[in-house]
């Protein structure tokens, strides 16, 4: 029953760790509310955009901890379970954690994508195939300048890579188990359709380049 008890609060507290806005947090200590500029998106990407390259790289680390720390702390602190009830339950952290940054109660359920938590969280459970989701990401995105069309091609990659190294027997167990890989599928496809408007930006030629050129202001200064 103990086991039980902590395993439901693993999965309550990374929801509420998800929720935790870092992207309109470290917006409003500049004095910037990033719902309202760029993107209007919560996210790293827009951080660096309204706010600056350190807030936003900031940004991208705390929401890659809010998914990695839950499950990292589940499969560490519920090992004890038997396997098939431990792999639901950290499966159930992972989701909750995304969940939370997508819908968080904080800010009436009015979340970002869930990319970078949605990174660190899958890190945390198949290394492998996201180290790999990575690379392809800074590929694309060294082509391509789209953040949006990185992310995407990352997220279609990783349950492919996933699927294969279960095939071929890399990975450890929790790893390879086909929960874990049905559920890595779902969140990529997740990710995928969270993307749409820029999707659609995309195919209409109207989707937002990121540049080094690319001047970043402080709309309060002006």
């Amino acid at each position: 029953m103990t086991d039980i008890l902590i395993a439901v609060a693993f999965v309550v507290g990374a929801y509420l760790l998800g929720s935790i806005p870092w992207g309109f947090i470290i917006g409003k200590v500049h004095g910037i509310d990033v719902r309202e500029e760029g993107s209007k998106n919560i996210g790293a990407t827009n951080v660096t955009r309204c706010v600056g390259k350190f807030s936003g790289k900031l940004c991208f680390l705390l929401d890659f901890l809010k998914g990695a720390l839950p499950v990292l702390g589940a499969q560490y602190f519920l090992k004890n379970l038997p396997p098939h009830q431990m792999v639901y339950w950290v499966i159930g952290t992972l989701f909750a954690a995304v969940l939370g940054h997508m819908f968080p109660v904080f800010l009436k359920f009015r979340g970002g994508k869930g990319v970078s938590t949605a990174a660190g969280a899958v890190l945390a459970l198949v290394p492998y195939a996201l180290c790999i989701a990575l690379l392809v990401w800074v590929v694309v995105f060294l082509v391509s300048r789209y953040v949006s069309l990185a992310s995407i091609a990352a997220a279609a990659v990783l349950p492919i890579v996933a699927w294969v190294m279960y095939l071929v027997g890399i990975g450890s167990e929790l790893s390879r188990s086909r929960e874990v890989l049905i559920f890595i599928t779902i969140v990529a496809l997740v990710t995928i359709l969270r993307h749409h408007g820029n999707i659609q930006r995309l195919l209409n030629g109207t989707e937002n380049r990121f540049g080094k050129k690319e001047p970043v202001e402080n709309p309060k200064k002006n």
